[in-house]
């Protein structure tokens, strides 16, 4: 079997994975800051995550994954005093929504789902060695990493000591640093913040040295892979690098895995411009959660995906497609003649090693739907000819079932998971309205495949009425009967 290929933020280059052991593969993912509702961009990178953590699986790694959660955050203070909350309050409120979004998108738990206020302690015991080992001093009641004392800053984002600021987050009391490029580890309190005991006073950790020290806390001072989308290359990572190297003197990580920009209708996603959708945004609005998942999950993590509402249609039919064939397979593979038997069964594992092929090519996800689809096309000719035996139904129900292992997009838990969302959020969800034209029109059109017997026609028109909103029954006398899908 063929290594596992995946493109190395810090190398630039495709790098194989670390192969499996028996031990398992310690994977770390920035999770999200619990200021608010998680917003598509964030889970284009946590479906990326998930789609790669199933695939490893399925290529029989054994994983121990970490997924933070900033609960202690400038802007979970800010958003907390706006809305009125203490901030854990606002935080746990948040926290939990995170999760009923993770559920209903069929997200993987992770072997640690982590929060940064129950790591503190530890974080306050780096901070100390950093200072003891001369990267990091104490100014007024904070406590800052020195940049200077650490030569191969900048290796991971390639910037250079000029453009070391562009990008990085702006800290307050610029005039406390040695040096403008050095980053705030501890904060000191103010009045009205959340704080903790340390050694230089009371205070709460910078953003940065949260997650090298949970990171380390779990999988030790070196592991395998680390993942966050492309907005964290500088400088939070740059920064986690230098705040986790600068006293280990190990290479904190071997592999970056960062997942690219995600574009709303091919602009910045923004709520200026309207274009902003959490998942619950869409969910409200009748979007299925298999879509929303097929579409985040359909471009490579490498290139940024551009986020339309045609595109979101056309991800729901696509898993309409794919459910009907498989619906089709169960319903008529056994009952077809047995011509063709070997063929079919060896186009089926030829589609399934282009699929995995695909994947193993630095998570090549649009490849690896392609050839999903192939086996689709060819599928329905088969059935169509009569020349799919029970051996290749199951060899392609078999496919399908590999295939949404790693994808998750079928669909047949959408109805289950909508109903726990809605009742664990309090979500009103709305139903698409029905658009009886073109309802009308596939209706009249399917009539007239079945006159004809065209059956393939007719079985496509059937799941583009479903796409629709309606099921159709045919009935004695070539009629057909319709209701609103469920």
């Amino acid at each position: 079997m063929a290594a596992i290929q995946l493109y190395n933020t810090l190398s630039r280059q495709l790098e194989a994975l670390r192969p499996p052991t028996g031990e398992p593969l310690g994977m770390y993912t920035c999770g999200l800051t619990v200021y608010d509702y998680g917003h598509i961009g964030n889970f284009r990178t946590f479906i990326a995550v998930d789609v790669l953590q199933r695939f490893l699986l399925s290529e029989g790694y054994q994983l121990n994954a970490v997924l933070n959660l900033t609960d202690i955050d400038d802007k979970i203070i800010e958003r907390a005093r706006t809305a009125g909350h203490g901030v854990g309050e606002h935080a746990a409120i948040y926290a939990r929504a995170f999760e009923q979004d993770m559920e209903l998108l069929g997200l993987r738990q992770p072997e640690h789902l982590v929060r940064a206020t129950a790591h503190i302690e530890a974080m306050v015991a780096w901070c100390d060695r950093l200072i003891a080992t001369g990267h990091a001093y104490i100014s007024q009641g904070s406590v800052y990493f020195r940049v200077a004392s650490f030569p191969a800053y900048g290796a991971l984002s390639g910037k250079d000591a000029e453009s070391l600021l562009v990008g990085a987050r702006v800290e307050s009391g610029l005039e406390q640093k040695e040096d403008a490029r050095d980053f705030v580890l501890w904060k000191a309190h103010k009045p009205g913040e959340p704080s903790w005991p340390s050694p230089w006073g009371p205070g709460r950790p910078g953003w940065h040295i949260e997650c090298s020290v949970m990171a380390m806390h779990y999988l030790g001072a070196s592991f395998d892979l680390h993942a966050g989308g492309a907005d964290l290359v500088f400088p939070h990572h740059e920064n986690e690098i230098a705040q986790a190297e600068a006293v280990t003197g190990e290479r904190f990580v071997r592999h970056w895995f960062h997942v690219e920009f995600l574009l709303v209708e091919s602009e910045k996603m923004s709520k200026s411009l309207g274009n902003y959708y959490t998942v619950r945004d869409l969910i409200a609005r009748g979007v299925k959660p298999s879509a929303l998942r097929y579409l985040l999950a359909s471009v490579p993590p490498r290139r940024s995906l551009n986020f339309t509402h045609e595109g979101l249609e056309q991800s729901a039919a696509a898993v309409e497609r794919l459910t009907g064939f498989r619906d089709r397979l169960r319903r008529n593979g056994e009952n077809q003649p047995p011509a063709g038997a070997d063929r079919a069964v060896e186009w089926v594992r030829t589609a399934r090693e282009n699929f995995r092929a695909a994947l193993a090519d630095n998570l090549n996800t649009a490849a690896a739907l392609g050839a999903v689809f192939e086996m689709v096309r060819a599928g329905n000719a088969a059935l169509d000819a009569g020349e799919m035996t029970a051996q290749a139904a199951r060899a392609a129900l078999d496919f399908l079932a590999y295939f949404d292992g790693i994808f998750g997009v079928l669909g047949d838990e959408d109805e289950a998971r909508l109903a726990a969302y809605a009742l664990g959020t309090g979500l009103e969800l709305s139903a698409p309205a029905l658009d009886m034209a073109a309802i009308e029109a596939r209706l009249a059109e399917r009539a007239a495949a079945r006159a004809r017997r065209d059956y393939s026609r007719s079985d496509e028109l059937r799941r583009e009425l479903e796409q629709l909103g309606v099921v159709v029954e045919d009935v004695k006398g070539g009629e057909q009967k319709w209701r609103v899908k469920k």
